[in-house]
């Protein structure tokens, strides 16, 4: 598997998992948990979606090398969004320490794509 593809691939797999993980907090959690907990969960929700379209635009784009942006932005939801949804359904503060980890991790993401799209892409290869 090339890694766009690659990329593509896992960036569906993270799709289908915020919208699923969307519709879980919408229909399974509303009347578990209260409305504090609900809203940052909906953050996490929030940010993947965002992120996740975000890279399934890049594995498509043959115009910039985005490999390290895409690293980024895979990390910043495991960080980030998975933090906030086991914060939000177990409370466990240690799990809410660990988000800012992920917001770093997509302001990374984010200079990084910055940088690469300022610079020409220098290899030619279908697999990039």
């Amino acid at each position: 598997m090339d890694k766009k593809n690659y990329w593509l691939a896992i960036s569906a797999a993270l799709g289908f998992l915020a919208v699923a993980l969307g519709a879980f907090g919408a229909h399974g959690l509303r009347e578990q948990l209260p409305p504090s907990m609900i809203e940052i969960y909906k953050t996490g929700v929030l940010y993947q979606l965002v992120h996740t379209i975000i890279m399934i635009t890049l594995s498509l784009n043959n115009k910039i090398k985005a490999n390290l942006t895409l690293i980024y932005f895979l990390a910043g939801i495991i960080l980030f969004s998975f933090s906030l949804y086991t914060y939000s359904i177990t409370g466990i503060k240690i799990f809410a320490m660990i988000t800012p980890i992920g917001g770093v991790s997509f302001l990374a993401g984010w200079i990084s794509l910055f940088i690469s799209a300022l610079r020409p892409k220098t290899i030619k290869s279908q697999n990039e």
